[in-house]
């Protein structure tokens, strides 16, 4: 009974955070600046934590994160509200990630072969890459081996893994199908694992 409470408490929360996000939007398309100040103050964090991850980069994370908002900011009017606003803001700061990504020396996208999801069992490693990345004393090297990932397929596991977005709201973030979203995470969780592997396996000759 505690675990479902705190369950609905945390999606009343969810909801009013949502609402509250709406009426500050409401007031910024009135011309209220003040309103989308206390939206950066709300995001800023988050949005700084997730360009991060993705650019590996302080400065192009600072940078991705200024322009997402500005762009947010100039394109107030063009918010349909179908999304929550905070879909919205993650996927500005997300593209601008990707494009500080793209611009750095020599990284690249591989290619997917296809956005169907497959229902393939994966072999139990321990630690799982979600699970380690919650152990503060390997968390950079988690982050390390992120950077390994394409940018798709990167995005999708920082999103659902590690700022624990539904599968459906990181889909929408990123404008794919809930399929497409768990192909790529079911992708980027099993290359992390062979990553993690070589990791482990080649500091566990060394030493």
């Amino acid at each position: 009974m505690t675990t479902m409470n705190a369950a609905g408490n945390g999606t009343c929360c969810a909801v009013a955070v949502a609402l509250d996000d709406m009426a500050l939007v409401h007031a910024c398309k009135q011309g209220d600046v003040n309103a989308f100040e206390q939206l950066v103050k709300r995001y800023d964090t988050r949005l700084f934590r997730i360009a991060q991850h993705v650019t590996h980069n302080r400065e192009d994370a600072e940078d991705a994160v200024q322009e997402a908002f500005l762009k947010a900011f100039r394109n107030l009017g063009k918010f349909q509200e179908k999304s929550q606003f905070s879909t919205w803001l993650i996927r500005i700061t997300v593209n601008e990630s990707l494009m500080k990504v793209r611009k750095q020396r020599y990284t690249r996208e591989i290619p997917i072969e296809s956005d169907s999801h497959e229902e393939i069992e994966v072999v139990d490693w321990s630690p799982n890459p979600e699970q380690l990345y919650r152990t503060s004393e390997l968390r950079n090297i988690l982050r390390s081996q992120l950077q390994e990932l394409a940018p798709s397929l990167r995005v999708a596991f920082i999103l659902r893994d590690i700022e624990g977005l539904t599968s459906d709201e990181a889909a929408r973030v990123l404008e794919i199908t809930v399929d497409a979203l768990k192909a790529r995470l079911w992708r980027a969780r099993l290359k992390l694992r062979q990553l993690l592997t070589s990791y482990f396996g080649a500091k566990a000759l060394a030493s």
